[in-house]
C-alpha cells in the first residue's frame, strides 16, 4: 500500500484535505445592546470537563467576536438534520445580524440571556472564559453555565455538503468514547 499523494501546501489544498473530516454544524449566537448576532460554525468542540469548557473558532473580522467580548457570554446551538436551511442562512455573510432579534426564527433565551435556537438537539450557554488568537480566527473559549438537550439527530457537514448521520456501525466491544 502506498502513501497518499503529496500536494503543495496552499490554502486551497488545505481546505480540500479538511473536507475529508466530517463535522457537526452549529450556530454561535450572542446578544449585545439590543442586537442579536448569529453565525454558522463547524469548528465547535468540548474542551474540558473540569472546568466545563467549550470552544468555537470564528473569524477575527466577524462582528460576532466584538459582540461576544462586550456581552461576555455566548451560546452554541447544535443543529439538527432538519435545520440545514438555518445553517445556510447563518452561513451567508450579513445574514447573522438583527436589530431587535430574529423575529422569523424560533429563539429562546438561555440562562445568561444569550440566544439559543428552539428545536436544536443540544445547546450550550457559556460565559466567555478566554479568547485565543489562532491565525485568521479567534478561538472563543466559554465556561458552560447551562446546557439543554432535545430530540433529533445532528446535522453533519462533509465534503462541502450538509449530510445526515448514517446507520450505526456494530461494535462488539464496550467503549467509553473517543479520548475516554
Amino acid at each position: 500500500m502506498s502513501a497518499p499523494a503529496h500536494q503543495a501546501l496552499t490554502a486551497s489544498a488545505f481546505r480540500s484535505a479538511a473536507r475529508h473530516w466530517p463535522t457537526g454544524v452549529a450556530v454561535l449566537a450572542a446578544r449585545w445592546s439590543g442586537v442579536e448576532y448569529a453565525k454558522t460554525v463547524s469548528s465547535f468542540s468540548t474542551l474540558s470537563l473540569d472546568p466545563l469548557l467549550i470552544g468555537v473558532a470564528v473569524s477575527h473580522r466577524s462582528p460576532l467576536t466584538d459582540a461576544v467580548r462586550a456581552a461576555g457570554r455566548f451560546a452554541v446551538s447544535v443543529l439538527g438534520e432538519q435545520q440545514a436551511a438555518l445553517a445556510r442562512r447563518f452561513a451567508t455573510p450579513g445574514a447573522g445580524l438583527a436589530v431587535g432579534g430574529f423575529a422569523d426564527r424560533p429563539w429562546q433565551d438561555a440562562p445568561t440571556g444569550a440566544p439559543v435556537l428552539a428545536g436544536a438537539p443540544a445547546w450550550f450557554d457559556a460565559r466567555l472564559y478566554a479568547e485565543l488568537p489562532v491565525g485568521d480566527h479567534l478561538l472563543l473559549v466559554g465556561e458552560a453555565v447551562a446546557i439543554g438537550e432535545g430530540p433529533g439527530r445532528p446535522l453533519l457537514y462533509h465534503a462541502a455538503r450538509y449530510r445526515q448521520l448514517g446507520p450505526e456501525i456494530p461494535n462488539p466491544l464496550p467503549t467509553r468514547g473517543v479520548g475516554a
